[in-house]
Parts: C-alpha cells; sequence; structure tokens
C-alpha cells in the first residue's frame, strides 16, 4: 500500500501537483517511514519553496540510509534556497564522498564557495569583517547543520525561554530530570535544533526554531542540568535580537560600533548629531555595483554570474521561460521565449558528443 501511494506521489510530481506529492508521500511515510519517501518528500517540498520542511524531510533520510545519495543534495539543494551556503556545502561534500564523480554536487559546492566568498566580500565592505570574539568555548557536541523549523507540537512539554549578551544569547529549555544521553542539540549558520526523547516512550519532544540571526556554530555549546538544559548561541553580529525566532515583519536591531568586549563593559551614551561629514551612500553604492560587474570570474562562477544578470534584467515571461526550460530539460537548455516553451514540455539536449543519462529520483 506504502509503495502504491508512492508511485501515485511521484505521478503528481511528475504533472506538477506538488501539493499532492507532498500529500501521498506523507501517507506513505505513515505506513512506511522509508528513507526513500522522506527523500522523495523533500524534492517535493523544494518544489513548494517550503525550503525548511525540505532539509527536515533530508535529515530524516539520512538519518535512516546514510548512504543516500540524493537525501544530500536534495538537503543541499533546500539549505542553498535558505542562503545556508556553509550547512549546504557541509551536506554536499558528504553526498560526493559517495560518489565522487557525480557533476552534480561538484557544480552546487562550486557555487556554494561562490556564495560564501560573495558573503565575506559583503562583510569587509560593510564594516563587518570581524566576527564578536566570544569566551565561549567549541562545542561539545557535534556541530554538523541541523535539520531545520518543525512545527511544534500543539501542547509543547517544556516550557522555554531566552535572553541576552552583545555576544550571545542563551536559551534554557525547562526538562526535568533528563538524562544527558537522550538530548540532542545541534546547530545550523542561522538554525537551532533540539530533541529530547522523553523517558516512559512518550513522543520526542522538538525545538527546531530558524533563529533571529545567524550564529556561529562552532562556538555554540549547550549542557544538560538536573532541572533544564541550558543552550549558548554565539552571535555572528553583535546585534539586539528583538526575538528568538526568525519572523517576516520588520524588526529594529540596534549594532553598536564598539567591539563586543567594550559593548558588555562600557555603557552606551546617547547619540547626539555630529558635526563630521555624513558619507555619500548613493556614491559608496554605485562603487560597489561598479566593482561586481567590473569582477572577473571563470568557469562555473562566471556562468552562473551571466546568468544571474539574464535573469534580473527578464520580464515575467521570460523568467518563467527561463525557470521552465531549465528544470525540465534537466539543465541543458534555457530559453527566454515563453511562447516557444510555454505549451510544450521541453526536452534534454546534452551538448554533442555526451550522453543524456537520468539522476536517480
Amino acid at each position: 500500500m506504502a509503495k502504491e501511494l508512492a508511485e501515485k506521489a511521484k505521478e503528481a510530481f511528475l504533472d506538477d501537483d506538488f501539493d499532492v506529492a507532498v500529500d501521498l508521500y506523507s501517507k506513505a511515510i505513515d505506513l512506511d517511514p522509508c528513507a526513500e519517501f522522506f527523500a522523495d518528500r523533500a524534492q517535493a517540498n523544494i518544489k513548494l519553496g517550503n525550503f525548511t520542511e525540505a532539509v527536515t524531510d533530508a535529515n530524516r533520510a539520512i538519518e535512516l540510509d546514510p548512504m543516500l545519495t540524493k537525501a544530500y543534495l536534495r538537503k543541499g539543494t533546500a539549505c542553498m534556497k535558505l542562503e545556508e551556503y556553509r550547512t549546504a556545502k557541509t551536506a554536499l561534500e558528504k553526498g560526493a564522498s559517495i560518489v565522487p564523480n557525480e557533476p552534480k554536487f561538484k557544480k552546487l559546492i562550486d557555487e556554494c564557495d561562490f556564495q560564501i566568498t560573495e558573503e565575506e566580500k559583503d562583510l569587509v565592505k560593510s564594516g563587518s569583517s570581524t566576527l564578536p570574539s566570544s569566551s565561549t568555548p567549541p562545542a561539545s557536541a557535534s556541530t554538523v547543520s541541523p535539520a531545520p523549523t518543525l512545527a511544534e507540537p500543539a501542547k509543547p512539554k517544556y516550557r522555554h525561554e531566552f535572553y541576552q549578551k552583545p555576544e550571545e544569547v542563551v536559551v534554557t529549555i525547562f526538562a526535568k530530570g533528563i538524562p544527558k544521553q537522550n538530548v540532542n542539540v545541534e546547530f545550523g549558520e542561522q538554525i537551532l535544533s533540539v530533541v529530547i526523547d522523553v523517558p516512559g516512550g512518550e513522543d520526542a519532544y522538538h525545538f527546531q526554531p530558524r533563529l533571529f540571526g545567524k550564529i556561529i556554530p562552532d562556538k555554540c555549546r549547550y549542557e544538560v542540568l538536573s532541572t533544564k538544559v541550558e543552550i549558548r548561541l554565539a552571535k555572528a553580529d553583535v546585534i539586539t535580537w528583538t526575538s528568538l525566532e526568525y519572523s517576516k515583519a520588520p524588526a529594529v536591531a540596534l549594532k553598536p560600533n564598539v567591539s563586543s568586549a567594550a559593548a558588555a563593559a562600557v555603557p552606551q551614551r546617547p547619540a547626539y548629531p555630529s558635526s563630521k561629514a555624513v558619507k555619500d551612500w548613493d556614491k559608496l553604492e554605485a562603487e560597489v555595483k561598479k566593482e561586481e560587474k567590473e569582477e572577473k570570474l571563470d568557469g562555473d562562477a562566471a556562468l552562473n554570474k551571466f546568468f544571474r544578470e539574464i535573469y534580473q534584467g527578464a520580464d515575467e515571461d521570460m523568467r518563467r521561460a527561463m525557470s521552465k526550460s531549465f528544470v525540465e530539460s534537466n539543465g541543458t537548455v534555457l530559453s527566454t521565449n515563453w511562447k516557444e516553451v510555454g505549451t510544450k514540455k521541453v526536452e534534454s539536449t546534452p551538448p554533442d558528443g555526451m550522453e543524456l543519462r537520468k539522476w536517480e529520483y
């Protein structure tokens, strides 16, 4: 019965009925929670833009079958959509270690490297290249990329709260009498994952929010005490979090102009009007754009930049044509003519001398 549901889900996926595919895969998972079904549901969630749910499914698939390469591919793809490029790269490198000659992994890893480099350049340009120092030792727990946001149970088993310092956020989960081995905490670039196996055979407690701001996974740590689990998150930027969890609503984040150590030791004084010259931000922005435009790249990085420039300057029909042709042709065709590709399926067209091979679904 589960296999039949999965087959119907695959048919719905191929017909672009991604909502139906997710629903059918969920029913199949209820009957048989195997790695294949989780990995395939992750792909459907990616198509729907449910990227955090896709990473969760991919993580579950990897847990059930660490050799399932497409689960690492799904996780890497979803993390890239969330702009979690370092987490994505870690997952993709693990997948590539299983199938070293698979070009899809190399291409995505190169894209992650490019985006990570761009992020570092942006930090340098904005004067935030130096991350805040922290006396917190490296995490004692594994810092592999975590499963992102899951819907919390309707009635959470444990209460949690948080407070913050200039350089860290402290999260407390009031779980009493939990053995240390029953607690698993993982840190991503902007995701916290807490799983507590509750004694007595009850369902496990999950707390997996996407955080308000980015953190430094290697500097985060946690401690299991007799009455609570205390988690210390090292901030990537010295800003004030207005909430623990990420929100699309506008939020005011105050960023001091002093180092984290000085911010902790010296009270902030009120700011008064200054007679100093004001920077010409329009001119600065123009210079940055000029540098980006004149930057010389090669290989996949240059190709990716070229495609991005086309896409940014395209109208809605051109963008739809580019997305449809690229996806349906397995990356071998890129058309900007919606009238040509909008009424038919775009077939794969491999380069001369190359053979088209289907990627395992």
